[in-house]
């Protein structure tokens, strides 16, 4: 008499050797994800988590809610890192939604001001950001000036000047044609320019931006 078969259930989860993913490549970390491993979470946080802090906070000044925003934004890429058709592109990928979170808040700050009860007048904490008084206060006007940008041209600017990331990439973090991108930052600076020019302060920025709008084809 034959002994019954046993089935075994196949494994879900196909675990790579390393005990971390510390040197895997974009592949190996979007297989990761996708097979469920927790060690491709982790190791998603610690290689792109401080790139998305440090632009969500060039971008939006210091704030209270820069860790929620953060968080945020992994949530969204961990649930839509399946709808990634290369790998090869995770970091823009993951620019890109940062991008989408930072205008979204950003019209939302907008809205919350004309919100905002008497009395209630919402000013950054810059001071855990520089010790320095007087860069403190220049810090701070110069965010006053990029919330007279709308979010779109806000979050690519800061990505180009501030992030000195190149052209292509701020258009495919943007979700822009290259075109756009270079219309939209033109417009920004000379605007810009204009009002920094009327902060004696601030004059000391124009030179860093020159160079970035008509840089790279």
């Amino acid at each position: 008499m034959k002994a019954p078969r046993i089935d075994r259930p196949a494994a879900s989860i196909a675990y790579l050797p390393s005990a971390t993913l510390a040197d895997a490549d974009d592949t190996t970390l979007v297989r990761g994800l996708l097979d469920g491993d927790p060690r491709a979470t982790r190791e998603a946080w610690r290689r792109f988590g401080p790139m998305v802090r440090r632009i969500l906070l060039r971008t939006l000044g210091p704030e209270s809610e820069l860790e929620d925003l953060s968080q945020e934004v992994f949530i969204t890429f961990f649930d839509r890192v399946r709808t990634l058709r290369d790998p090869r592109t995770l970091t823009a990928f993951i620019m890109s939604i940062t991008a989408f979170k930072i205008r979204h808040h950003l019209r939302w700050r907008w809205l919350r001001r004309w919100l905002v009860l008497p009395g209630q007048v919402e000013k950054l904490d810059l001071r855990t950001f520089q010790p320095n008084a007087e860069a403190r206060e220049a810090l701070n006007r110069f965010f006053r000036i990029l919330d007279k940008v709308n979010a779109t041209d806000r979050t690519a600017f800061t990505l180009r000047f501030v992030e000195e990331m190149e052209l292509r990439e701020v258009a495919t973090a943007m979700e822009m044609s290259l075109a756009t991108t270079k219309r939209r930052l033109a417009r920004t600076w000379k605007r810009l320019a204009v009002l920094v020019r009327t902060d004696p302060s601030l004059g000391e920025l124009l030179p860093m931006f020159e160079n970035g709008i008509e840089g790279e084809a």
